[in-house]
């Protein structure tokens, strides 16, 4: 009996021991945690100065980042569902590019937009519907402004905006504007463009909807990396002079978090609005839902992307 109390003893103080020995050596990394932060925070502001002075430098800044997202499923007698026999999938893909240069008395901004998306849904027990991927998103921007410095946030500027779709209807429609007037950098790394004096040229077959004209352009960009994370909103808006029928805006964003060696995660999302568009495909529907602007039903467009990004 006292052998067996004795062991228990022994065993409730090596526990003991152990317990504070644990807490003695948690104490010591969590100070010696602290004397790392300590250390690395005036270290990390030495780099962030030398970063600041690195891009106010002249020269070209060039990178590229973008997010593949998708997802593949077959279902074989999954009678739960009304569809049991049934393949799907869905592909989004999106890119954003960009070549800037920077001098003392003048800026060159260069940017391209792609937003790609498929989708599938093929039903085995009916020979009716397509088995192939379906363009469902498609989105093209390129994008080149050139600007003249008059201070050190303001200088007179010159855009020239292209925007069409790439795997259905290229240039149909297709939207071209030109326009001078002046950019406004207010902070390092947002821009915003305002041009009175804009015509945005409009290409498509069904002129009889599509219409170009005279107005206003206004862009308002904001691109930024702090770390691992990257994100880019991007705001293009044309007011029309002629008619608010004509106007039209497309506001989009992109978030990227890096992982490891350019891999992360990404999630894009975007909203338009366009009288034009939207009129244009409600006079294709059977039977037409809609006959003239008057009596649009001009609803919110809309996309997001989830998924794998990679940035370089």
């Amino acid at each position: 009996m006292k052998k067996t109390i004795l062991a228990i003893a022994m065993v409730f103080t090596v526990a003991l021991i152990n317990a504070q020995t644990k807490e003695e050596l948690e104490a010591q990394i969590a100070s010696k945690k602290d004397s790392i932060a300590a250390l690395t925070g005036p270290i990390q502001g030495r780099v962030d100065a030398l970063q600041a002075q690195i891009d106010g430098m002249p020269g070209w800044r060039k990178g590229a980042f973008g997010t593949i997202g998708g997802s593949l499923s077959n279902f074989n007698n999954w009678f739960a569902q009304g569809t049991p026999n049934n393949s799907s999938g869905n592909i989004g893909i999106t890119g954003n590019a960009f070549a800037n240069l920077k001098q003392e008395k003048f800026f060159w901004n260069n940017s391209l937009n792609l937003n790609l998306g498929w989708v599938k849904l093929d039903n085995k027990d009916i020979d009716t519907d397509s088995e192939d991927f379906e363009a469902l998103t498609d989105v093209f921007q390129l994008t080149s402004l050139y600007g003249r410095n008059i201070s050190k946030t303001f200088a007179v500027s010159a855009l020239g905006e292209y925007r069409t779709t790439l795997l259905n209807n290229f240039n149909d429609p297709g939207y071209l504007d030109l326009g001078i007037g002046g950019t406004w950098t207010p902070i390092e790394n947002l821009i915003v463009v305002v041009h009175p004096l804009n015509y945005n040229f409009v290409f498509a077959d069904n002129d009889a909807v599509f219409n170009s004209s005279l107005g206003a352009k206004i862009v308002a960009d904001y691109t930024r990396k702090i770390g691992a994370i990257g994100f880019k909103s991007n705001l293009s808006a044309f007011a029309s002079y002629e008619s608010s029928n004509l106007s039209n805006w497309t506001w989009t964003n992109n978030f990227s978090y890096t992982l490891w060696k350019g891999i992360g995660v990404g999630f894009d999302f975007g909203l338009r609005n366009n009288k034009q568009e939207a009129l244009n495909f409600a006079l294709a529907q059977d039977p037409a839902t809609a006959t003239s602007f008057d009596d649009l039903d001009n609803q919110l467009q809309s996309f997001y992307t989830v998924g794998l990004s990679y940035s370089f």
